[in-house]
């Protein structure tokens, strides 16, 4: 029965348009900041970068481990929803995933630090379940259209290119640079 904002019993209310506009601000500007400063960086700088209240951040993500997941989760989909997009308007399926890998590269940059903050936080396995289970799929669609079109080896597993590509951006020495690594590793699947 649906229940006094027209929502099915149990199920949380919508948030409003300008309530979910605010909300990604939030989470982009989190982002940013994390990697800059990484995740202990002060709440006030959040709140600078997205341009609200620090009183906002907390009605939102009452602890830093709710806005660290938050920060996560709204990555993954950010990467999981560019994958389609891209097919559908890129110049070849190639260039589709090329540009796909550069932002779930611009991911994982940020990922490291959240999933370090994470780790004593019982919930980082289901964030982990999570981030296989919204990209390996988009990955795998993108690999899967260049190979139909002949431009990859079409023996090319999707776990394993993200898994090969989260072990090239882990670094730590300034003189490396993940991001060549990647591109040669993509340029390396071409036919």
């Amino acid at each position: 029965m649906p229940d006094i904002d027209g929502q099915a019993g149990g199920a949380p209310p919508r948030k409003r348009a300008d309530a979910r506009r605010n909300e990604q601000s939030l989470l982009d500007a989190a982002a940013a900041v994390f990697v800059k400063s990484g995740v202990d960086a002060p709440v006030r700088d959040i709140a600078a970068a997205a341009g609200v209240g620090m009183g906002t951040i907390y009605r939102h993500f009452p602890t830093r481990a709710d806005l660290i997941i938050a920060v996560y989760r709204h990555q993954v989909d950010a990467c999981a929803e560019a994958g389609p997009a891209l097919l559908a308007g890129s110049s070849s399926p190639h260039a589709a995933l090329t540009q796909w890998v550069d932002l779930f590269v611009d991911f994982l940059i940020t990922k490291h630090g959240l999933a370090a903050a994470l780790q004593s936080d019982g919930r980082f396995g289901a964030l982990h379940a999570y981030f296989l289970d919204r990209l390996v799929p988009v990955c795998a669609q993108l690999l899967a259209a260049a190979a139909d079109a002949g431009e990859v080896r079409p023996d090319v597993d999707a776990y394993g290119l993200m898994y090969a590509v989260g072990n090239l951006c882990v670094g730590g020495d300034p003189r490396y640079d993940a991001r060549r690594m990647v591109g040669l590793l993509i340029a390396g699947l071409r036919c």
